[in-house]
């Protein structure tokens, strides 16, 4: 019971459903008017982009024999699905949140783009970087700075979201996935970008 409790949270809580956590939770507390009709759009564009296409090529690969599971448990492994990640964010980033239309959001998918880019360029030289705590830590940064922004109280979410990430990082251990430096690399993977752009936006 306590095997499967811990493993669910890897799974519950995987990487690829933080950017599409990260856009729901701006346009819930966002104070700016947005209409309607242009948030479904978005969001619908980021559960396509981010979620349902790595699902899709994820399939692929597996029958390409590229990878063999979900948890790219070879540093090499991740090179081809880290450079597909950054393909679709750069995309994100020119059709779906330029700079010009959402700024917060856009420097969020700016931020994903380079935590993915560190990520795979640990790969290419053999380190295994915990993607799942730079997923986790980079939407708990971004949720923090939304807070300063918007001068609104998300304790709850912040505290929350901490209590997640040490839960994902206990079942990555458990499941012999990651190291502690490697959850530890992945944690300032994700915070660090995150952090270093508030300063073009907050």
């Amino acid at each position: 019971m306590k095997d499967h409790i811990l493993r669910s949270f890897s799974y519950i809580f995987h990487p690829i459903i933080m950017p599409l956590l990260g856009v729901i939770f701006y346009f819930s507390k966002t104070r700016r008017y947005i209409p309607e009709s242009i948030v479904e759009a978005k969001v619908f564009s980021i559960l396509i982009l981010t979620v349902v296409l790595p699902i899709l090529l994820y399939f692929l690969l597996k029958t390409l024999k590229k990878i063999t599971g979900p948890n790219l448990e070879t540093v090499q492994e991740r090179v081809l699905p880290l450079l597909i990640s950054c393909g679709v964010t750069l995309l994100i980033l020119f059709r779906v949140f330029p700079i010009t239309e959402i700024e917060e959001l856009y420097f969020f998918f700016l931020a994903v783009l380079i935590s993915t880019m560190s990520c795979l360029i640990l790969a290419k030289l053999g380190f295994k970087a915990s993607i799942h705590m730079l997923g986790c830590s980079g939407f708990l940064m971004f949720v923090i700075a939304l807070s300063l922004h918007f001068k609104i109280n998300f304790n709850g979410t912040i505290a929350l979201m901490s209590i997640i990430s040490g839960a994902v990082a206990t079942s990555r251990l458990h499941m012999k996935a990651h190291t502690v430096p490697e959850l530890i690399i992945g944690i300032l993977l994700g915070m660090i970008p995150q952090l270093i752009l508030l300063n073009y936006w907050l």
